[in-house]
């Protein structure tokens, strides 16, 4: 048995096994509050993408600053960085505490970006540094139905 736990680095870890990639390296990032089939897609596009995934993940104090809502996030961070490091498509987690990923892209140097298509091109945190050293942004397509804020809110509504 793998012990997927391994997978969660700090990001002094994290740049270290990022020098020793070989194959093109894809990022994405997120809050991954409650994991959804819509997560999950992302996940495995952006892996599809490169030869290896980092998934960068907002600490607890970035996602509150971000106004995700009351009671966000749901789950602490270090359970949302332990449920992404036990899917087979991550290869590395690094939890974030800015606003934004741009400092943690900008020192692990990322082939391919990856966000889903709610993003626009231009509001994609980190494309402009990714596309100037030669890399590739890619929106993935969303799966419809399946949001975090949605299901905080249905739940909120049935209790």
């Amino acid at each position: 048995m793998i012990d997927t736990t391994a997978k969660i680095r700090p990001q002094v870890d994290a740049l270290a096994w990022r020098a020793r990639q070989t194959g093109p390296v894809a990022f994405t990032n997120g809050v991954f509050d409650l994991l959804h089939p819509g997560h999950v897609e992302l996940l495995e596009a952006a892996r599809r993408e490169g030869a290896a995934l980092i998934v960068g993940v907002n600490s607890d104090a970035s996602v509150r600053r971000l106004g995700k809502g009351a009671g966000r996030p749901v789950t602490p961070e270090a359970a949302r960085a332990r449920v992404l490091a036990g899917l087979e498509a991550v290869d590395c987690v690094v939890l974030f505490d800015h606003d934004t990923p741009l400092e943690l892209i900008t020192r692990l140097e990322p082939d391919i970006l990856v966000k889903g298509a709610d993003y626009t091109r231009e509001a994609i945190v980190g494309a402009d540094f990714v596309e100037s050293r030669g890399g590739r942004v890619v929106r993935v397509p969303l799966i419809r139905g399946f949001s975090t804020s949605s299901i905080v809110e249905r739940l909120r509504a049935t209790s």
